[in-house]
């Protein structure tokens, strides 16, 4: 990182903070796939800042509303957002620094998952779209949930498959699968305030075990799709589920609901990184196809 941009971010902290910011020790962060990240410091203050080209600011933007939107909420820790904006070339981010080096309590972090959850709105979606990993995600309105699972999760996702050339029996399959969906989601939830992209590798813990949840793809639905990602690539572990499910439990048929609602994700990997998870994608439209019989 060039001095310049250094010294830009610092002076955009320390006007949204409220007091001048003069970072002593900075530290680029690894392991991201879609964002360059790092950390600057001076005393105890820190913070954790994403950097991206500038045609990324909305998503940060959108980003930084979400965070304030699960602060708001007094239900699970979430970094706060400082600022975002443009600086020196980059879109960024700036957040306040947690240091993520405790160990996790599932039962802590279920019941703060449970509470965020009964923070509701009267229509699932949200009031802008935003992003899940770099895939936009449309979130109009919308007051019936199979229609909005239908309209803007699957049915966006399977047009941009077959635009990168993910077509033949994804396509047909997955055409048979919307027509299903309101088969699928016989039921009415309460339009809850989710993470959105709540997988292992998007919650940590603070040194004494206080549950921390970060990038989210913030909007209101059926907490069941939290709950199913979850499930999706590990990292929570049987004692999380079972305090959520004594915290608030899950209404009959969420094994089938699962299934559909990890396929946007799985879907959305297939756009964002290809490579096996077409087959993983087909696999789990076949098993939903076979529910409906």
């Amino acid at each position: 990182m060039s001095l310049s941009l250094e010294h830009a971010l610092a002076a955009r902290i320390g006007a949204a903070s409220g007091q001048p910011f003069h970072p002593e020790r900075r530290r680029t962060l690894h392991g991201g796939c879609i964002n360059h990240a790092l950390v600057l410091e001076s005393g105890a203050r820190g913070y954790f800042v994403k950097l991206n080209s500038p045609e990324r600011l909305t998503m940060f933007e959108a980003e930084a509303e979400g965070l304030g939107t699960l602060a708001e909420a007094a239900a699970i820790r979430v970094p706060r957002p400082i600022c975002c904006g443009l600086a020196e070339g980059h879109s960024f981010l700036a957040m306040e620094y947690l240091a993520l080096d405790g160990r996790l309590d599932p039962v802590r972090a279920a019941h703060g998952l449970a509470a965020l959850h009964r923070t509701s709105a009267e229509r699932h979606g949200w009031h802008r779209d935003n992003t899940i990993g770099s895939t936009p995600q449309h979130n109009a309105p919308c007051a019936d949930w199979a229609e909005f699972w239908r309209e803007r999760r699957l049915r966006p996702q399977l047009e941009l498959a077959a635009a990168q050339g993910h077509g033949g029996t994804l396509q047909r399959a997955g055409e048979r699968l919307l027509l299903g969906v309101d088969a699928l989601l016989d039921h009415a939830p309460t339009p809850s305030l989710l993470h959105g992209d709540l997988w292992g590798g998007n919650i940590g813990a603070t040194a004494d075990s206080t549950p921390v949840i970060f990038d989210p793809a913030v909007y209101h639905g059926d907490r069941e799709t939290d709950l199913a990602m979850t499930e999706l690539f590990g990292g929570f572990g049987p004692a999380f589920h079972a305090a959520y499910r004594e915290a608030w439990p899950l209404a009959p048929g969420y094994a089938v609901r699962k299934t559909l609602y990890n396929l946007y994700h799985v879907l959305n990997h297939l756009n964002l990184f290809g490579g096996g998870y077409r087959q993983q994608a087909q696999g789990m439209i076949e098993q939903l196809l076979a529910e409906l019989g």
